[in-house]
């Protein structure tokens, strides 16, 4: 369906476990990552995605539901179950869909990195949505993706820090790394973020009474 280029996937271990951390733009976001990942990775996904034959395919997939309004507490932990058993997990910080550009990332990627041991994969993610275009909108056909990995980020709890402090610490170590995984992507196709932040879906109409 669209001419999809992907860059760094030997910065994947082999084995182990490993988190995924990608920049979020577009709708087509986490089933390209899930398609490109170069081992079977279960994402964190919005829990309103499972519905209908969607929702089916996400749990036969081992997809992770996020409830965002209860704060996510149970994702997590089961995306901590994922990595003790040396999976794969994949997760967008940023917590949105947005410009993509890692200015503001939450902290679950961090505090799963910390407590299971996994190194993190920066993963930038171009082209899924263009300017002006609205959060529920697909890529024309054809349209050029990309998906660029970047070194793993290991972050660990230094002797004399505090808990808090490290997961501020390792969130600032993976937003950097994320922000130049995104810039190098950029840089080297010429595709830039989109302009704006994403743009919510339109509402269906009500047919007039």
């Amino acid at each position: 369906m669209w001419a999809t280029t992907v860059v760094g996937v030997e910065h994947v271990p082999a084995e182990g476990p490993v988190i995924l951390a990608a920049n979020h733009i577009g709708l087509l976001d986490g089933p390209l990552l899930y398609g490109v990942s170069p081992r079977p990775a279960h994402l964190l996904v919005k829990q309103s995605a499972f519905r209908g034959p969607v929702g089916t395919l996400l749990r036969w997939s081992g997809q992770i539901p996020v409830d965002a309004e209860g704060g996510g507490r149970a994702a997590l932990a089961l995306g901590l179950e994922v990595l003790r058993r040396g999976d794969v997990l994949g997760i967008f910080p940023e917590g949105h869909r947005g410009r993509g550009d890692a200015r503001a990332l939450r902290g679950g990627a961090v505090w799963l990195a910390l407590t299971s041991g996994a190194p993190v994969v920066p993963v930038a993610i171009l082209g899924t949505r263009r300017t002006g275009r609205g959060a529920g909108s697909l890529p024309r056909p054809r349209a050029r993706l990309v998906v660029e990995m970047g070194e793993p980020v290991v972050v660990a709890r230094v002797p004399g820090r505090s808990g808090r402090e490290a997961l501020d610490d390792g969130t600032r170590a993976v937003a950097d790394a994320l922000r130049a995984t995104v810039a190098r992507a950029v840089a080297r196709t010429g595709i830039t973020l989109p302009d704006d932040a994403a743009v919510p879906a339109r509402a269906p109409r009500r047919a007039n009474p």
